[in-house]
């Protein structure tokens, strides 16, 4: 058992101050982090639409693609948005906690959230559309 304190010593702050980890004990920590923030997405319905689609559109992704440069493509912009739609659930997640009432900055912040998501949408549309067109009408 590790018999390191799990806290620093008190220099005169009321909270003390946790050890940073390091080496593989911060990696176990961070993806276990990482994978509470998945679980906590797919409670969150646009994230759970798009893991859900991804599932069907990454293995189509390694049919359609004709090099690995199009398979990285086709697969990078999947991921790209299902990664801007957590950060996205991140910001509005962080403005709801601050309070309900209505403000012009935390307006501001989930419009540029929801833009966000709007272009990485188009990005995948138009990198997806541009793979068919290039497999099937060229």
């Amino acid at each position: 058992m590790d018999s390191t304190p799990s806290t620093r010593p008190n220099t005169g702050s009321d909270a003390p101050k946790p050890l940073k980890r390091r080496g593989l004990k911060r990696l176990w920590h961070a993806a276990g982090y990482s994978l509470a923030g998945l679980k906590a997405g797919w409670y969150e319905p646009a994230f759970r639409q798009e893991a859900i689609a991804s599932a069907l559109l990454l293995p189509l992704a390694c049919w359609l693609g004709q090099n690995w440069v199009e398979r990285s493509l086709l697969v990078g912009v999947v991921l790209l948005v299902m990664l801007v739609e957590l950060l996205n659930t991140g910001i509005e997640t962080a403005i709801d906690r601050i309070g309900p009432e209505w403000h012009s900055l935390s307006k501001r912040a989930k419009d540029m959230g929801s833009a966000a998501v709007l272009l990485s949408l188009l990005l995948a549309f138009f990198t997806w559309a541009g793979a068919l067109w290039n497999r099937f009408l060229t």
